[in-house]
């Protein structure tokens, strides 16, 4: 990672200002070197909801780990990625549906709220759950791509992994664009994932149980940066 991605910020002054005007009146938001704080270190989950419905258009928030997040826009990598993952699922598994940034409610106490790069689940089966969080309850596997920002390591390789082993997500895939891997988390249990072999790009990646598909990942090395 270079020092100037390193240090992009995770949101702009002018989307910032909108988002702190919009925000609820419990609400009190500050920018510290690009970087979105809640004053008080604390956010309740409906005022974080409102103000996730009231972000400027572009801006999508995070509440993992209890810590405010501004989740990166994707580029065209990433979303190639992304892509690549759907039409694959489309072809092999035309019964199931990967659903591109998905808002789910995750942690031991669903109190988490992450936007999934990808959510395995079957066709129509978001339908019924109202608003822009969903129970991860049915959802076979997440899909996270990370993005060269300063906060992936601890968001992506660190707080997701709890959060979604603590919601019982049965596999957790991270696409990681730094090192060109990826890593198959699988088997949760207590809030940890057991099982996380690691595979090169261009590796066939075995995907277990309930989502039982061989990844060829030779296609990856066309978007490795």
């Amino acid at each position: 990672m270079t020092p100037s991605t390193a240090q992009r910020p995770q949101i702009s002054p002018e989307d910032f200002e909108e988002l702190a005007s919009n925000a609820p009146e419990r609400v009190k938001l500050e920018l510290i070197g690009g970087r979105l704080y809640v004053k008080g270190d604390h956010i309740e989950i409906e005022d974080f909801e409102e103000l996730a419905r009231r972000a400027p258009e572009g801006v999508k928030l995070e509440l993992i780990d209890g810590k405010l997040e501004v989740k990166p826009l994707p580029d065209q990598r990433h979303r190639a990625i992304v892509m690549w993952l759907l039409r694959l699922f489309v072809q092999h598994r035309p019964e199931l549906a990967l659903y591109p940034e998905q808002g789910l409610r995750i942690g031991a106490y669903r109190k988490g709220h992450a936007c999934a790069d990808g959510a395995l689940a079957p066709l129509d089966h978001f339908v019924a759950q109202d608003g822009d969080w969903a129970d991860p309850d049915g959802v076979l596997m997440v899909v996270e791509v990370t993005s060269h920002d300063r906060d992936t390591d601890r968001r992506d390789r660190i707080d997701k992994v709890r959060g979604y082993a603590e919601a019982g997500i049965p596999i957790y895939l991270l696409i990681d664009r730094d090192n060109d891997t990826l890593t198959v988390y699988s088997d949760p249990e207590n809030g940890v994932y057991r099982q996380k072999p690691l595979y090169s790009y261009g590796a066939v990646v075995e995907l277990p149980s309930p989502v039982n598909l061989t990844l060829e990942t030779e296609k990856l090395k066309d978007y490795a940066d």
